[in-house]
């Protein structure tokens, strides 16, 4: 490792967080909401609040649901929507990811929602670690004008992925950067930086907290399940709304 300072950007979904973060020392944040799947696009009042009450930058995500990173023409109305909000409640940057059904990158999108951030920053989010040409990608994302990719290396976590973040440091030479990103902790983060050669990691650095509800109910539990994989996820459908609707008219006709 060198002399110079490690920036740690902060992976958080909350303004607690997010003030903890600067508070132990992290140079910027990453603004999500929904972790659980990965992160989405947070609510207007947590960006204002954070940026009210941070002084370091805030970069903020702009992912419209769960699951892969193959967006409809409502997905990215939604998205192209969300970088004018983002840029108007006082972001330095968004952090973005579209890729089509073969794997690569949605070039023509993806310039539309760069252009859509300036003068703000850009990162290309780990969308990036499933596409289907790591070194293809890089140099198309240099030439949107991305400044800086989030990447775990192609590899399930950075610690695994080590050499090919080193790789695509070396690719990069300097046009972009490259942010080390996806399972870093206490343990790990001083080999991923040695072995990369990079300047900035992305984490999360998170505790548990248990709730101080004193209540708790013994039988229910609000939230889903998590889908098997990231390319299966749950939507309305109009004809099961259909099936129900007709049911119920159904049965309201026997009384």
């Amino acid at each position: 490792m060198s002399g110079q300072p490690i920036l740690i950007e902060a992976c958080v979904d909350s303004v607690e967080s997010a003030v903890a973060a600067e508070r132990g020392g992290a140079g910027r944040i990453e603004l999500c909401a929904n972790l659980i799947e990965g992160g989405t696009t947070p609510s207007d009042g947590t960006l204002a609040l954070c940026r009210e009450r941070l002084g370091i930058p805030i970069r903020v995500l702009i992912r419209p649901r769960g699951g892969d990173f193959l967006y409809s023409d409502t997905d990215f109305e939604v998205m192209r929507r969300d970088v004018f909000r983002t840029k108007d409640l006082g972001a330095d940057g968004v952090v973005i990811g579209l890729l089509r059904p073969d794997g690569r990158i949605d070039l023509e999108r993806a310039q539309r929602l760069v252009d859509a951030a300036q003068p703000m920053g850009v990162t290309f989010h780990r969308a990036f670690d499933v596409c289907r040409d790591s070194e293809e990608a890089l140099e198309q994302l240099v030439t949107l004008g991305v400044d800086r990719v989030l990447t775990s290396g192609q590899a399930a976590c950075a610690p695994d992925g080590i050499l090919v973040i080193a790789r695509l440091v070396q690719l990069a030479a300097g046009r972009i950067g490259i942010l080390p990103g996806g399972g870093i902790d206490e343990s790990s983060v001083v080999d991923v930086v040695r072995g990369t050669g990079v300047d900035e990691v992305h984490l999360r650095g998170t505790v548990e907290v248990e709730s101080a509800m004193t209540f708790r109910a013994p039988h229910v539990e609000i939230g889903n399940p998590a889908p098997p994989n990231d390319y299966i996820r749950e939507v309305t459908d109009a004809a099961v709304i259909g099936r129900i609707l007709e049911r119920l008219r159904e049965k309201q006709e026997e009384q």
